[in-house]
């Protein structure tokens, strides 16, 4: 029954696809007489070492968009429509899909001419470019662009013409072996900007408040039959709109900083000191647009803050001295919110519901509080032998976040200019399951900050408390899984004794749009294992140095995320993503605490399989109620290939192929072939394919991902181990629902 249920989804996916392509070739009828379709677009150069896919968004016109790089399929459900646009069908189906792109040479001489353009302006200055049309098949063509960039234009003499005596010093006091232009520098459109930029930059920096780029123009000399170009800069004195004459720019000093309540507010609910420490602009000093721009984002970080306005003003006609006046428009100070949920645990489902209270402003120094009340409930069904009991679950959690580095001993300045929060948070857990009970308190003092482009982003957990209490465990549950003798598990045991951990942890993150990677570590009881050694305590009867009764975790651990996006074209993209872990107890520990454990399989992992659903190694699981506890492991390893495509409105499709697994450390006799060996953990690593679905809000993704398994190494059979070759629906296939990408 399975096997034929694969067979009738593949054949329908055959089918369908069919249909898809042999649409296109209906298209013609949505070419008028005369036209024709424009099948590809292709750039060719005569140099080799220009990389022409950076010419790609000069291209006005380009052919259809393709899923997958592959089918036109927006194009052929186009087709699929008919001429009647009174026709509810036929105007969905063109909504839909995508009108055939007619050629149009008027276009294509636009696009000759921005090509040119652009290689001009990287220093090809006597380049060309140019079209031609090539057959594509009935009623299509292909269009080919060629560059002909011709020899490069280099920088000969450079010479500076500074008008402005002040200027003139200051930079030749700043730039003592002359400016960023160089002689032998290829003489670029983008070389010529980043200097006046710089300029620019540099002078806004140092109190010339009204100066800007247009003040700076060149003149370039060619010698005809040569490549070097002679470049003068020329800045010109200050000339105010509207007045004859020209006069030296003047340099201005803050004289004072004032602040006010915008937005119809009379009173700005936060201390004086507090605006001050956000504010980079300080009286007696320079002008500084750097300065001006990082107060904006200091009070930007602020939650209680709405929006930002600074303005500048002279303080008297011919005073080089600015006036600075802040206004402050301020959020409600408090907020309550109220947020339900739908949970479904294993076929149990159940309802949720939190409800938030937040303080932007506890201390009038833009301090966030916030406390968090949650309450849970599944109705549990099936489990034999236990009580009849659902589960249930409350919690609290309070959070104190203040807008700064709260430490000792750093210098004001220092974190005046930092972008940094601190952060005390306090929770308490409780779970009540049929099984048993459970609780869980957490207290954690952390900061966070980035660096000044916002692309890296830094956390340093200073301390980081749990303290887990097993109040209550069923006879059944400790009967058939803890004390008895014949089905006595170590993992299982260690993870429902009370346990108390201590730990101290970095991370670092790292986002430019293409390259992206995580870092962090994490250890926890040395402090506590250094202090029992110091002190000379006895350890317990499992050799364990312990707390208020309670043994500590000792452990420590590694993570590391790394993921490249290649850009195809406007539509596609591919994205590569390898995740390593591994984390070692020691000491006090012989196993890690489930919470630290790594799992394979689910949303972001291994699709072929269902979450917790694979490995250790070779490992293959047989008890159900436990084997979400078996199959975990010290060290894992994912690597992900994902070709990602826009399909139509806010929908995007996805082909995957996903490879890794986790392992223990140590040999564990539940988890028999779970050990990591270097001789052959590549034999157990698992690979699964699939495809996806993603609905794009911009606010959020919904994603459905469908994976199968391609090569299991738990196995039992040849065809169960290459799943790839002998596809069983009922056996292979994993459902993922999750909100945001994968990686």
């Amino acid at each position: 029954m399975a096997k034929q249920t694969s067979r009738n989804i593949f054949s329908f996916i055959i089918a369908v696809a069919t249909i898809i392509l042999l649409s296109g070739c209906s298209a013609s009828k949505f070419i008028p007489e005369g036209r024709l379709l424009l099948d590809g677009v292709k750039i060719e150069s005569d140099l080799k070492d220009i990389d022409t896919k950076q010419f790609e968004p000069y291209i006005r016109q380009s052919g259809n968009s393709k899923w997958f790089s592959l089918i036109k399929v927006p194009m052929g459900t186009y087709a699929l429509s008919g001429r009647d646009s009174t026709k509810w069908i036929n105007r969905k189906l063109q909504d839909l899909g995508e009108a055939p792109v007619l050629f149009d040479s008027t276009l294509a001489d636009v696009t000759c001419r921005d090509l040119a353009g652009a290689l001009q302006d990287m220093g090809y200055v006597r380049a060309t470019a140019e079209y031609r049309i090539e057959p594509g098949g009935k009623k299509k063509v292909n269009v080919v662009y060629s560059l002909h960039p011709g020899e490069l234009y280099r920088l000969g003499r450079v010479r500076y013409d500074i008008q402005d005596a002040g200027i003139d010093s200051l930079l030749k006091s700043r730039d003592k072996d002359g400016g960023a232009l160089r002689e032998g520098m290829p003489f670029t459109v983008a070389g010529l900007d980043a200097e006046r930029e710089r300029i620019t930059d540099f002078l806004n920096n140092n109190g010339y408040f009204n100066f800007h780029k247009d003040f700076i123009s060149y003149t370039a000399d060619t010698v005809s039959g040569e490549t070097d170009i002679n470049l003068t800069l020329h800045l010109h004195r200050y000339r105010a709109v509207g007045v004859d004459g020209e006069s030296d720019h003047r340099r201005y000093v803050v004289g004072e900083v004032n602040y006010h309540a915008s937005g119809g507010g009379s009173v700005i609910p936060l201390r004086r000191s507090v605006l001050e420490e956000n504010t980079l602009i300080e009286p007696g000093r320079m002008f500084n647009a750097d300065e001006l721009e990082k107060t904006y984002n200091k009070f930007g970080r602020l939650q209680i803050v709405k929006y930002t306005n600074i303005e500048f003003r002279e303080k008297s006609a011919g005073v080089d001295t600015l006036i600075c006046d802040v206004g402050i428009s301020t959020n409600k100070i408090n907020s309550i919110s109220f947020q339900p949920e739908g949970t479904n645990t294993a076929g149990d489902f159940g309802v949720a519901a939190s409800l938030t209270y937040e303080n932007r402003n506890l201390f009038r120094g833009a301090e966030t509080f916030s406390v968090k009340l949650r309450g849970a409930f599944e109705a549990i069904t099936g489990l034999e032998g236990y009580q009849n009991q659902d589960y249930e679950e409350y919690s609290i959690e309070s959070k104190l976040v203040f807008p700064r580095f709260v430490v000792p001993f750093l210098a004001k300045d220092f974190k005046r200019r930092s972008t940094a929060v601190s952060e005390l948070s306090v929770s308490y857990n409780m779970q009540n399951r049929p099984e048993f009970h459970r609780r869980l308190f957490s207290a954690a003092w952390r900061y966070r900050w980035n660096d000044a482009l916002g692309r890296r982003s830094y956390k340093f957990d200073l301390l980081d408390l749990n303290y887990i209490y097993m109040p209550w465990i069923s006879s059944t549950f400790r009967e058939e899984y803890l004390d008895d003798v014949d089905n006595r598990n170590s993992i299982l045991r260690y993870n429902y004794e009370d346990l108390f951990i201590m730990k101290m942890g970095f991370g670092m993150s790292y986002n430019n749009g293409i390259d992206a990677y995580k870092i962090n570590v994490e250890t926890s009881g040395n402090l506590l294992n250094g202090v029992s050694h110091l002190i000379g305590r006895k350890r317990n009867a499992e050799g364990q140095y312990t707390l208020f009764n309670i043994a500590f975790a000792q452990y420590v651990k590694g993570d590391f995320d790394y993921t490249h996006m290649f850009r195809i074209d406007h539509n596609n993209s591919l994205a590569f993503h390898v995740g390593f872990g591994i984390a070692w107890p020691y000491g006090n520990s012989s196993i890690l605490p489930f919470e630290k454990r790594y799992f394979a399989g689910g949303a972001n992992s291994v699709r072929g399989w269902s979450v917790r659903g694979l490995g250790p190694g070779r490992f293959k699981g047989s008890d159900g109620a436990i084997d979400f506890i078996n199959q975990t492991g010290d060290l894992k390893l994912d690597l992900n290939l994902e070709l990602r495509s826009f399909l139509f409105w806010k929908i995007y499709g996805a082909v995957f192929i996903d490879a890794g697994n986790i392992w223990t450390l140590r040999a564990y006799d539940e988890q028999p072939g779970g050990q990591f060996r270097f001789n052959d953990f590549y034999k157990q690593i698992a690979v699964a394919y699939g495809v996806g679905i993603r609905f794009n809000f911009d606010f959020f993704i919904l994603r459905f991902d469908m994976g199968m398994k391609a090569v299991n190494p738990a196995y039992d059979t040849p065809e169960e181990h290459f799943a790839i070759f002998h596809p069983d629906f009922s056996r292979d296939f994993a459902f993922h629902f999750a909100v945001g990408l994968p990686f």
